[in-house]
C-alpha cells in the first residue's frame, strides 16, 4: 500500500529561497492541485503577486548583501535585527506578540494570502504549509485544519499567532529545540508534534529505511580511509544498518557536495574550494558537486570556474535545474552518493539525519545561527576552515575518522522519519513515538 493512499491535503509554501519549498517537496503526491506557491502561483492575483515580489526581492538581496563592499554587513545586520530570535534561557513566558507578529497580522488583514484562502475554501481539506504567513492567515480566517512545518531549530515569535492560546495551528517541530521554543511562545502542548524535518521519500525508501541504510553503510567506508571509525563502531553499525548492507562495494570515489543557498549566497567560496582540490579532482581521487540550485547565473559562474581551473574534468559536476521541482529530484540523486555536505546551516542541517556529515559555512541570519548551534550540539557538523586549504584540513578530518563520527552522530541523534510522522498526523490526528533511531 502506498503511504498516501486516500490522503489529500492542501499543501502551501512560499517562493522565498529554497528552504520552505524543500520542506513541502516530499508531500507532492498528496497535494491537492499540486503544491501551491502562495506568492506566485497561477491562482494568485496580480496585486498580491506584486506585494510578494517586493518582499522576495528584498529577502534575496539581503541574503547576498553581506558580500557587498562597505555597506554589505551593516545593511544585512540592520534587516537581520528584525528577525532576531531572543535567547531561550532563562526560560520565561514569551507568548506576548512581538512587533513582527503584529506587523504580519496587519499585512494579512490587508490581503496577503487572500488568493490562497479563496482557493482552499473550495474544498475542506487540511492545510499543510512550511511558511508562517499562510498558516497564520488561514488561522485568522477561521480555517479549522492548519498544520505548519517548522524549517529551523529555532524560530522567531512571528511564526506563532498573536493569541497562541486560541490559535488552532498545529506545528511539526524538527527537533527538541524548536518544540521548546514553540512552548515558550505559548503554543499549547497538544498543538506541537515532534516529528523531525520532512526528508525526501526517495532518500528513505520506506518506513524501514532500506535506502538510507544501504547508502549510509557505504558512506561510512568512504569516510574512514584510516580505519579509525569501524573498529570502534562496527557492532552498532551492523545492528542498525544490517551486516549485508555494510559489505563495501567500492563503486565510486569519495564525494564532496558544496551547496549554496537558494538566493545564491556564498558562491565566493566555490573557486577557492575547486582550486584547493584541483589535484585530487584531476587524478580521480575524489569527486566534487557544485550545487547551483535553480539559479542560472550561479550555474554559469560555476561553469566558468570549471573551464578556468579544470576543463573537461569528469569529477567536477555542476548540479542545476530549470525548476525547483526538477532540482529537488536531482539533488536527491546527488545526495545519495554524497559523503560530505558543505553548506551554510539552513534547512539542509537536518539532512544530517541521513548520516551525512556537514561542513558548516558561515550562518546568514539568526535562524541559521541556531541551526549551527544545534548541529554542533548533536556533533553532526564541523565548522569550515579556510576553503583555500580544504585539501589539507578536510582530508585530515577524513583520515582521523572525524567525519565518519559526525555522520554516525547525525544518524543516531537527528530525526529522519519526519515525512512519515507528518503523514500519520494528517491522516489520523496522531503519531506513534519510538525512541529507536530507526523510528524517529
Amino acid at each position: 500500500m502506498r503511504e498516501n493512499d486516500g490522503l489529500r491535503v492542501w499543501v502551501a509554501t512560499a517562493d522565498m529561497g529554497l528552504g520552505h519549498q524543500r520542506a513541502t517537496y516530499p508531500f507532492s503526491d498528496i497535494a491537492e492541485e499540486g503544491i501551491l506557491s502562495v506568492n506566485n502561483g497561477s491562482f494568485v492575483s496580480e496585486e498580491e503577486k506584486k506585494l510578494w515580489d517586493r518582499l522576495r526581492s528584498a529577502y534575496e538581496f539581503l541574503s547576498r548583501a553581506r558580500s557587498l563592499p562597505l555597506i554589505g554587513k551593516p545593511l544585512f545586520s540592520l534587516v537581520d535585527s528584525l528577525q532576531y530570535i531572543h535567547p531561550f534561557y532563562p526560560v520565561r513566558d514569551m507568548s506576548q506578540p512581538s512587533s513582527q507578529t503584529r506587523m504580519l497580522a496587519r499585512v494579512i488583514r490587508k490581503g496577503l494570502c487572500r488568493s490562497m484562502l479563496e482557493k482552499i475554501r473550495t474544498k475542506p481539506l487540511p492545510l499543510l504549509t512550511s511558511y508562517m504567513t499562510p498558516a497564520i492567515a488561514a488561522d485568522m480566517d477561521g480555517y479549522e485544519q492548519v498544520y505548519c512545518i517548522i524549517c529551523d531549530a529555532e524560530i522567531n515569535r512571528a511564526w506563532v499567532a498573536e493569541k497562541p492560546s486560541t490559535s488552532m495551528i498545529r506545528y511539526f517541530a524538527p527537533c527538541g529545540r524548536a518544540m521548546r521554543r514553540l512552548r515558550s511562545y505559548g503554543v499549547p502542548e497538544g498543538h506541537i508534534f515532534l516529528t523531525g524535518f520532512p526528508l525526501p521519500l526517495e532518500l528513505l525508501g520506506g518506513r524501514e529505511l532500506p535506502v538510507l541504510k544501504r547508502d549510509l553503510a557505504q558512506r561510512l567506508h568512504y569516510l574512514d580511509p584510516g580505519g579509525r571509525f569501524w573498529p570502534v563502531h562496527q557492532k552498532n553499525v551492523h545492528h542498525y544498518l544490517g551486516k549485508r548492507n555494510c559489505a563495501f562495494r567500492g563503486e565510486r570515489v569519495f564525494t564532496l557536495t558544496y551547496a549554496v543557498g537558494g538566493a545564491g549566497a556564498q558562491t565566493e567560496y566555490a573557486k577557492k574550494i575547486v582550486w584547493s582540490l584541483r589535484k585530487k579532482l584531476g587524478n580521480g581521487e575524489m569527486r566534487l558537486n557544485l550545487v547551483a540550485g535553480v539559479r542560472e547565473e550561479v550555474a554559469s559562474l560555476f561553469q566558468a570556474i570549471k573551464e578556468e581551473l579544470l576543463p573537461g574534468c569528469e569529477g567536477l559536476r555542476i548540479v542545476h535545474a530549470p525548476t525547483k521541482e526538477v532540482y529537488f529530484g536531482r539533488f536527491s540523486q546527488v545526495i545519495r552518493e554524497t559523503d560530505v555536505l558543505w553548506t551554510k546551516p539552513s534547512e539542509l542541517s537536518f539532512y544530517c539525519g541521513l548520516g551525512i556529515p556537514l561542513i558548516i559555512s558561515p550562518a546568514l541570519g539568526w535562524q541559521e545561527v541556531y541551526n549551527r548551534k544545534w548541529l554542533l550540539e548533536v556533533q553532526a557538523g564541523i565548522m569550515q576552515e579556510d576553503p583555500a586549504y580544504a585539501d589539507q584540513w578536510l582530508f585530515d578530518l577524513l583520515e582521523d575518522g572525524r567525519l565518519a563520527e559526525s555522520a554516525w552522530d547525525g544518524f543516531i541523534k537527528a530525526r529522519k522519519c519526519g515525512t512519515y510522522k507528518i503523514m500519520d498526523v494528517l491522516a489520523t490526528g496522531g503519531m506513534e513515538e519510538d525512541p529507536s533511531p530507526l523510528k524517529r
